[in-house]
């Protein structure tokens, strides 16, 4: 999917911006698998990037879409909250220069080709730090009807996308909230570690 396309999704609201964190990752955060600095990738008009900023964790949250970033920019400002925010691409992390303890990514991974993903996770490497924590939410292959996107990943494509180097810590399955069914979609949740300390 080009990622352009979002630049205009965004002149409305799309039906994953809730106006708030999901409580996926809520409930990670509240069970401490949130730490240290944080970087959201996909960040949208910055809900999960506020909530943790909000939660005393540095944070940096990106977007190719400039018109979402402006938006989170604004929320920031409203709340009096430090977050920062940039208009950059999470297929190019390296270019950030530093890394982070972990990364939150709510609704990226199943916006990417399969050529992408292995694009990803070497630029997931550079970002996060050794043991860092890579926390994703995903529509899962349990979501029934015959549409072409979002995607619906499978857990078996998850695996086979963090192979050598990375330690699959969980994958579960969840809750993809969104504005139009209040049951949410089927969803995985997975928490995948860095090879290596801190």
């Amino acid at each position: 999917m080009s990622m352009s396309i979002f630049d205009t999704v965004y002149q409305n609201t799309p039906p994953w911006e809730i106006g708030r964190p999901q409580k996926a990752f809520v409930d990670l955060a509240a069970a401490g698998e949130v730490t240290g600095s944080v970087l959201d990738v996909g960040c949208g008009t910055g809900d999960h990037a506020l909530y943790f900023a909000e939660e005393g964790h540095e944070v940096l949250g990106i977007d190719t879409a400039a018109l979402a970033i402006q938006k989170a920019e604004e929320k920031a400002a409203a709340r009096g909250l430090r977050a920062q925010f940039l208009v950059w691409n999470a297929l190019d992390l390296a270019g950030l220069e530093r890394t982070f303890d972990t990364v939150i990514d709510s609704g990226f991974f199943h916006v990417l080709s399969d050529e992408d993903r292995s694009v990803f996770r070497e630029s997931l490497a550079a970002a996060l730090a050794p043991g860092g924590k890579y926390l994703m939410l995903c529509f899962s292959d349990q979501n029934p009807g015959d549409y072409p996107l979002p995607r619906r990943i499978r857990e078996r494509e998850i695996r086979e996308t963090f192979l050598d180097g990375w330690r699959i810590n969980s994958i579960r399955p969840a809750v993809f909230e969104n504005a139009i069914q209040p049951e949410g979609h089927h969803a995985w949740l997975a928490s995948i570690s860095r090879a290596g300390r801190g």
